[in-house]
Formats: C-alpha cells, sequence, structure tokens
C-alpha cells in the first residue's frame, strides 16, 4: 500500500482518488501534470500545515495519479477536468472552496472558476499554465517523458532550482511511479508532439480570464524553466483582484523549494474576509 491512495469518490463515470486531511474551510489542491505525479506526491509537503487551517481536499486529476479511468475515456480539454472537480464537490457536499492550482493544476483552476465561479471563494495559481504562450524547452521535457531513471532525472533537475532537491532517492520514487501499468500510456496519450498545441487547448480567452471576479494570489519562482514567470504576470494584469509575489532562487517547485512561505501566504489569503 502506498500514501498516495487515499480515499474514493464517485465522479461521473470513474472513481476519482483523493485525500482529506483536517477541519474548516475547505481548500482544494489541483496537482501539476509531471510524469508519475499525484495529489500526495505533489502536495506531501505543505499538506499538514495546511490541515492545521483547513479542510484540505486533494484529488488525483483524472490521467494521473490512482483515480480510476474508464478504458474508453476521451480527454476533453479542459472540460474533462472542470467536470471531475465538479462532481467531486457534488460528491464532497462542497458548495464553495478556496481553490489552488499548481501548473497544470492551475489551469485547471483556472477554468473551473470561469466556469463555475459560484463555487470558487478565493483562487490561487501557482507557476500556472492558462494564458498564452509559447512552449518551453522545460516544458516539452516533461510532457515528453518516457521512462528510464536518466530521464527522470532530467525533468527533476529542470523542476527545482535548487538542485539538492533533486535527489537520487526521490528520482528512483517518481520513475518506479511512472512505470505503474498503464500510467506511462496515459501520460503519452495526454500530451503527444507537437505539444504547442497542449499549451494553447489550456489557454483560456482573455476576455474571460479579465472578469474573474475572485480574489486571486499568484504565485511564481523567478527562475523556473518549465513554466515562465512572464505567463503569471500575464494573468496578473488581466486578473483585476489579484496579487503576485515571485520568488528568486526558486524554480518550478515553489511549494517544495519556497514551502513555509507559500504555506504562509496561502493561508493568510485565504482566511482574509471577503
Amino acid at each position: 500500500m502506498t500514501d498516495e491512495i487515499g480515499l474514493q469518490a464517485h465522479t461521473g463515470g470513474y472513481l476519482t482518488n483523493y485525500h482529506d486531511l483536517g477541519a474548516g474551510e475547505p481548500l482544494v489542491l489541483l496537482h501539476g501534470s509531471g510524469p508519475g505525479v499525484s495529489a500526495w506526491a505533489n502536495w506531501r509537503g505543505v499538506a499538514p500545515a495546511f490541515a492545521e487551517n483547513f479542510r484540505v481536499v486533494m484529488p488525483d486529476l483524472v490521467g494521473f495519479g490512482y483515480t480510476a479511468e474508464p478504458a474508453d475515456f476521451s480527454f476533453e480539454f479542459m472540460h474533462s477536468w472542470v467536470a471531475q472537480v465538479d462532481a467531486l464537490l457534488d460528491a464532497l457536499a462542497l458548495d464553495s472552496v478556496n481553490l489552488v492550482g499548481n501548473s497544470f493544476g492551475g489551469a485547471v483552476a483556472l477554468a473551473y472558476v470561469i466556469a463555475r465561479p459560484e463555487r470558487v471563494r478565493r483562487l490561487v495559481l501557482m507557476g500556472s499554465v492558462g494564458t498564452t504562450g509559447e512552449l518551453t524547452e522545460g516544458l516539452d521535457q516533461v510532457w515528453g517523458y518516457t521512462p528510464s531513471l536518466d530521464n527522470m532525472r532530467g525533468v527533476l533537475d529542470v523542476m527545482a532550482y535548487n538542485r539538492d532537491l533533486a535527489t537520487d532517492e526521490l528520482a528512483q520514487l517518481r520513475y518506479e511511479a511512472s512505470l505503474r501499468p498503464g500510467v506511462q500510456e496515459r501520460f503519452a496519450r495526454l500530451f503527444p508532439a507537437p505539444r504547442q498545441r497542449w499549451l494553447d487547448a489550456v489557454a483560456q480567452r482573455d476576455e474571460d480570464i479579465a472578469a474573474i471576479a475572485q480574489p486571486t494570489l499568484l504565485l511564481h519562482g523567478r527562475d523556473d524553466l518549465v513554466i515562465p514567470v512572464a505567463m503569471s504576470q500575464r494573468l496578473h494584469s488581466l486578473i483585476r483582484d489579484s496579487q503576485f509575489h515571485s520568488f528568486g532562487c526558486c524554480g518550478h517547485w515553489t511549494q517544495i523549494e519556497q514551502a513555509t512561505r507559500f504555506v504562509s501566504l496561502v493561508t493568510q489569503f485565504c482566511q482574509e474576509p471577503q
């Protein structure tokens, strides 16, 4: 048994694997799209700290982790993930949540708040995609991953500014996760080359982003090689009620490289009265 397996909720035609920690106002955390990723792998370092103040819900997005997927499932960018989040909130009887998205999870969060604004109290986007931009070599490397220990080391190297965090142990764990039956097949099906089209597919229209009324917190590592900081700056320019924080000497792993500050900023932001 692995810590990555949590609870299960019916979300349409499949079961979503999710973790549910703490009590209080709900904080829903959406993970990124790296190979071998799961909600627990993405958020385990900060989830216990968040659980001191919130009910923390962390789903494996369909296509990733331990969420089941029908054999004939057809991904629709971004409808598949918006529908999943909506069904999960229904299953957990959560009418309104604070929504936090990391990278690809940020694009899902952005699409969700546009589609279902009445269910989102506050929005946090960390190293997020979701607006127009050019595919970086780093993101192409992440989405183009094929299983090998060296390739996983390369992915971790491009994720972290502090290379000491990309340990051999972590590379081995993530590599083994990417070898689970069906994982690489699903991953390869999500982002086949050429990959600029998938970055375009997760982007929202400027006018829809500008119409977001929820208070929004944007966090980004200045030295991110996967998603350039300019993407968060552009979202900041479009979302009226937004604030933007950039961390120096920080790559794509803000929740790891700046964990204490990340938890503090998000907690303070989400506890502010509307």
